[in-house]
């Protein structure tokens, strides 16, 4: 029967079958619009899924570098978190750079409160920051937020240094000994990125500590990039979100990534700028496109009707 508002529950949750995935998303905000929610909110939509973004702080930022960032109290993270859990299905957690140890702690707490959802987590390049800041986020990252990580996204050089600082051999850690080391905090999947290869190609692997569970090679850019991260991980929550099995997702969203990083743009006077929703862009026709470009689009190709929560 109709409410006291005149709608009917049942019809309400009837028609939620339709409805997009739900990714909800831990990120700063970013006035450059490269990484942070910008990137998550994007990227998910892009692919297909619907985000639920908690701001977690602010970047004082251009395209270029960072300058500054500004934490919000870790209350405030839990409130807004809290708030929309406790009223929408959620089918993934995304978390990128929350500011604080403060805040991960929060976060952890929530994560665990909702133990059977599925955490993407991505841990940019801090090197901007003063490294005692760096220290301690990272610790608190370590010890309180891997251990409930289902799926670690990083730059190869950037896990290198925070999961293997005493790394001794003549050779690099391949992603296996970094998904090791990130097993060893509670980790099960890793996708490393950025792993140089000869002739000028980067090596993209998702890894567990026994096996190489996929790999996507690509021709590196020239250009310095804003924002990749935060695409690719956003990408990856949204389309595991979506049903598909991560080395599908992981292989789909790597591809994407590719495609928005192809199609950059640098909107100021600093790095470029992925476009994430080059698919919107006036194009030839699209028989032109080599096949490399058509599997690209074919992440596009998931209509929100089949979405199954």
């Amino acid at each position: 029967m109709p409410d006291e508002t005149g709608s009917d529950p049942a019809v309400e949750d009837d028609d939620n079958d339709g409805n997009p995935a739900c990714v909800i998303v831990f990120n700063a905000s970013d006035p450059s619009g490269a990484g942070g929610l910008a990137a998550d909110i994007s990227a998910i939509a892009s692919v297909g899924a619907h985000a639920l973004p908690v701001v977690t702080g602010a970047y004082a930022r251009d395209t270029a570098e960072v300058f500054d960032h500004f934490a919000f109290d870790e209350e405030a993270v839990a409130e807004q978190a809290r708030a929309i859990l406790e009223d929408v299905q959620v089918q993934v957690f995304k978390v990128g750079f929350v500011g604080s140890p403060e805040a991960v702690s929060t976060i952890a707490e929530i994560a665990a409160d909702y133990a059977e959802i599925p955490l993407i987590a991505y841990m940019p390049n801090l090197s901007w920051w003063e490294e005692s800041q760096i220290d301690l986020y990272l610790d608190a990252f370590r010890e309180l937020l891997l251990p409930q990580t289902t799926v670690l996204v990083g730059n190869h050089s950037t896990l290198w240094r925070w999961l293997l600082p005493d790394w001794s051999s003549d050779k690099s850690p391949t992603a296996r000994d970094i998904a090791k080391a990130a097993s060893e905090m509670g980790v099960p999947y890793t996708l490393v990125t950025g792993i140089p290869l000869p002739d000028q190609y980067i090596d993209n692997v998702l890894a567990t500590p026994e096996s190489v569970l996929g790999s996507e090679k690509f021709e590196r850019f020239e250009a310095t990039f804003s924002g990749a991260g935060d695409t690719l991980s956003a990408a990856l929550a949204a389309l595991v979100a979506s049903g598909s099995d991560l080395v599908g997702a992981a292989s789909e969203a790597l591809a994407y990534l590719d495609r928005s990083l192809d199609a950059g743009f640098r909107p100021g006077m600093g790095n470029v700028v992925p476009d994430r929703l080059f698919w919107a862009q006036p194009e030839g026709d699209p028989g032109e496109l080599t096949p490399e470009e058509a599997q690209a689009l074919q992440v596009l190709d998931m209509p929100a009707n089949d979405t199954k929560h």
